[in-house]
């Protein structure tokens, strides 16, 4: 027996745990991250996650997104600080401010919900953001599709679908196995109450007629675990769509960097890489976050067959296709299309530039901007790293201006007073399935 609860709580944390011990680190000083919408299948996750992180040690923390959407939302924002504090758990409000848009207003709250969540988590120090979605939610998608939607199952395991907000942060859905009635039969065994979104019965949105139309509880569903309306937009880039199971091929040994005196933020795979992948090494390698159009990447996969070499763009990425390999490197062109921008470097902070490299400053007056036109400007001995880098990739390089005009590329050589991470290959690897469970802090 579980000490201190019933019977059935037994049963059910039984089922979930074992998802958690393989995920999730034991002894881990990080926190654990649970976006708490005030929903049954959000408390129910609480609830567990609260149960198994006690069990080890672990810290939790439950943050919730307020919309805006509705004029109660402020309302169960507080039920669900409420909530947090009477479970001894910490809490922290989010909110969706701004203009919000006319169409596709589910696809833009969902990605506003994963952007505030993934950055909330990072910001606490957790590395895994634990979501509740069920069975139903993978019923629903199922109805979806069969009405013409794209929408992507849920996965247990998956990296943040938010860029670069979500950088080095994972997704958790352990209770994808539950139903959302055996959920709500044991809270209420419990004697716990949770909200009812009236968004989760309004027939224009896609989940909600999926989900009328399986369940006789459709009116209890969570509207922080649904993911709002079906279109393509609404299911998140490609990178959060089971590229690990599309790939055909182990991330680890498919994969390998240019060898360079440091990493440069391109990718380099053999010529056999599936469509999916490519995908993928696409946005990662521009930094990007929106999936090409699928037209785009069948021209791709057309010219691959042919076997001849041949140079693409692709999401912004620029594909250099060889005889046996593909160099993936952002898109020189994006300079003239108004990508790269400059962009200033608070001193003590760390900044993601061009969604591809990580930047961090330790004094005032420092300006990251493209290298294209400040080659000649670069050091001698940094010039001479430089000829190690694919032509095409140098203009796109990350280059540092100081207050008297100086210019130097923290990726080239060691720079005294800033710190460079490129992304790419990170994200790439998570992408791709080689990350399976919580990373060491």
């Amino acid at each position: 027996m579980i000490r201190g609860v019933s019977k059935d709580a037994e049963t059910l944390l039984r089922s979930i745990f074992p998802i958690l011990d393989r995920r999730l680190r034991t002894a881990s000083p990080a926190p654990l991250a649970v976006a708490l919408s005030g929903g049954g299948d959000s408390l129910a996750l609480l609830l567990i996650t609260k149960t198994w992180a006690d069990a080890h040690g672990r810290r939790v923390i439950a943050l919730t997104v307020d919309h805006g959407l509705n004029p109660a939302s402020a309302g169960w924002t507080a039920v669900c600080g409420e909530t947090a504090r009477r479970l001894g758990v910490a809490f922290q409000a989010l909110r969706w401010t701004g203009d919000k848009p006319a169409t596709g207003l589910p696809a833009a709250a969902r990605a506003a919900r994963h952007a505030l969540l993934a950055d909330a988590a990072r910001a606490a120090g957790a590395k895994v953001l634990l979501m509740g979605h069920t069975a139903d939610d993978l019923a629903e998608s199922a109805a979806m599709r069969a009405e013409g939607s794209t929408v992507p199952d849920a996965r247990e395991w998956s990296p943040s679908p938010a860029w670069p907000e979500g950088r080095g942060v994972f997704l958790l859905r352990p209770l994808l196995g539950v139903s959302r009635a055996a959920l709500r039969d044991w809270l209420r065994a419990a004697g716990e109450t949770w909200i009812d979104d009236p968004a989760n019965e309004d027939m224009t949105y896609a989940r909600a007629r999926a989900r009328a139309s399986s369940s006789p509880r459709s009116g209890e569903g969570d509207r922080s675990e649904s993911g709002g309306g079906g279109s393509a937009a609404a299911s998140g880039p490609i990178l959060n769509s089971g590229l690990s199971g599309q790939a055909g091929a182990d991330p680890s040994t498919m994969l390998r960097m240019v060898p360079l005196p440091t990493m440069w933020g391109g990718l380099t795979l053999p010529r056999s890489t599936p469509p999916a992948t490519l995908a993928a090494a696409a946005l990662c390698a521009a930094g990007t976050a929106r999936p090409p159009r699928g037209d785009s990447l069948a021209r791709i996969v057309d010219g691959l067959r042919r076997g001849d070499p041949f140079t693409v763009t692709l999401a912004g990425a620029r594909i250099e296709v060889g005889w046996t390999e593909v160099i993936v490197m952002r898109d020189a062109g994006q300079i003239a299309r108004g990508g790269l921008a400059p962009l200033d470097l608070p001193p003590g902070q760390s900044v993601v530039w061009d969604g591809r490299f990580e930047i961090a400053a330790d004094r005032p007056g420092l300006r990251v901007v493209p290298l294209a036109g400040f080659i000649a400007k670069l050091p001698e001995n940094e010039r001479k790293r430089l000829a190690a880098i694919p032509a095409a990739a140098r203009p796109t390089l990350p280059a540092i201006i100081g207050e008297t005009g100086d210019v130097s590329c923290p990726i080239l050589a060691e720079h005294s007073t800033v710190r460079v991470q490129a992304l790419a290959l990170p994200r790439f690897e998570a992408a791709t399935g080689r990350v399976d469970s919580e990373p060491a802090p």
